[in-house]
């Protein structure tokens, strides 16, 4: 099949690794992809959000099949607009994308549903959000509940901190149109996780666990990001917990959607605390993760285009799911400055060296070629993640350690304990 993969970032340069090992992929375009994905793939210079230009090419190219790896496109409806154009598409609908596009949409559902999670009440008044955050005066988390690129989420230790921060997303508008409306929840305890499953309407097939870092800085401090970070599976996700998990929190959300009309198919990525009570749903995202889908992608073993075909078919059920056993872990480097401002087209250099090391695989992010098309600069605030396998989480944390060492380029910053919480078990 003729594949298009829609994304430019470390997700599509993991997914379209393993998109093109599939024997059922006879071409693979990604659009506008990256440095990392040319090396087995046609970069096609359309953006994401350039629907005409995304159906422009399909029809022109004889596009069978189309991958669709951010959340904006998905929100804005290109699955949509491709399966009304005959296409078969991965990814959920614009309906079914709310899931992460409005965070008080999924909060309804997962109410509705009996979903447990964070008690939390939804402002789109600044004035009426402020009177409620210095009446209650306890902790609290702000979350922008529109796309906010992963940073939309504010943890707030005291009211003063709630205060500036309703200011900067409703007033300042930091995350333009996402925070026109804010939800203000309780703060939960735990250890995090990330469960990732494919969805095909009515069949759900969770993948391995995993577990990322937020916080720009080590000891999961600073401010949050995009994802700094993740490795898989997480030790504190037992049998026991996963069964949990798809029982009470991944069935009661495809049955909500179903009961609004809404027929989910694509990734549904949970994000959960697990507390003394339990799981408790933190969000929902509709695609794969980034940076979990690198060390995910690592570990399996299976056919990734039988999958995905499989889900847009609605034959989930026929396929099986086969993973290392090994441990994989994720590091993220970044320019200077990010998640704030940051400058780009800074040369990087050691990328093939450290990719020469076993069991390693650098994937780029924000990067892009220099004009004369071999050498790479930087192009955005996470630039690359180094992803290894070991026997041990241990292992895999010390041979990531090990290549990214190797890579440099001025400003580049990363954080030196991903893992520190499955290492220290």
């Amino acid at each position: 099949m003729k594949v298009l993969l829609i994304g430019g970032g470390g997700r599509e340069h993991a997914l379209a690794w393993k998109l093109a090992a599939s024997p059922l992929v006879t071409e693979l375009f990604v659009a506008p992809g990256n440095p990392g994905t040319a090396q087995f793939a046609a970069n096609v210079a359309i953006g994401v959000m350039d629907f005409d230009g995304i159906e422009k090419f399909v029809r022109k190219t004889g596009i069978q099949f189309v991958v669709i790896g951010p959340e904006d496109p998905l929100a804005g409806g290109l699955t949509d607009r491709l399966q009304a154009m005959g296409i078969k598409v991965f990814g959920p609908t614009k309906e079914a994308a709310q899931m992460e596009a409005d965070k008080w949409f999924a909060k309804e559902i997962m109410r509705q549903q009996s979903i447990p999670t964070a008690d939390a009440r939804s402002f789109t008044d600044a004035g009426a959000a402020e009177e409620y955050v210095r009446v209650r005066d306890e902790p609290c988390v702000i979350k922008a509940t529109g796309l906010a690129k992963g940073k939309g989420v504010t943890v707030c230790a005291r009211s003063s901190d709630a205060l500036d921060t309703i200011d900067r997303i409703m007033r300042k508008k930091e995350f333009g149109g996402a925070g026109t409306r804010i939800i203000i929840e309780e703060i939960l305890h735990g250890p995090e996780c990330s469960i990732l499953a494919f969805v095909d309407r009515r069949n759900i097939y969770v993948m391995e666990s995993a577990q990322d870092h937020k916080p720009i800085d080590d000891g999961d401090t600073g401010p949050m990001t995009g994802g700094m970070g993740a490795y898989s599976p997480t030790p504190v996700v037992t049998d026991a917990i996963l069964s949990t998990i798809e029982r009470e929190i991944l069935v009661p959300t495809v049955d909500g959607l179903l009961r609004e009309g809404i027929e989910y198919r694509g990734i549904l990525y949970a994000g959960l605390m697990l507390t003394s009570n339990g799981p408790r749903v933190l969000e929902f995202n509709c695609r794969f993760g980034d940076p979990e889908t690198q060390p995910l992608m690592m570990r399996l073993q299976s056919d990734l285009m039988e999958v995905m075909l499989a889900v847009a078919d609605g034959r989930l059920d026929e396929v099986e799911l086969k993973w290392d056993p090994r441990p994989a872990i994720s590091v993220v480097a970044t320019s200077k400055g990010y998640p704030g401002k940051y400058s780009t087209g800074v040369p990087i250099s050691g990328i093939a060296s450290a990719e020469a090391l076993p069991d390693v695989k650098v994937f780029h992010g924000g990067t892009r070629f220099e004009a004369d098309g071999r050498s790479v600069l930087t192009d955005g605030g996470r630039v690359l993640s180094v992803t290894a396998l070991g026997n041990t989480i241990a292992e895999a944390q010390n041979r990531a350690y090990e290549a990214m060492k190797m890579i440099h380029f001025d400003g580049m910053h990363y954080r030196r304990d991903i893992g520190h919480w499955a290492v220290g078990r």
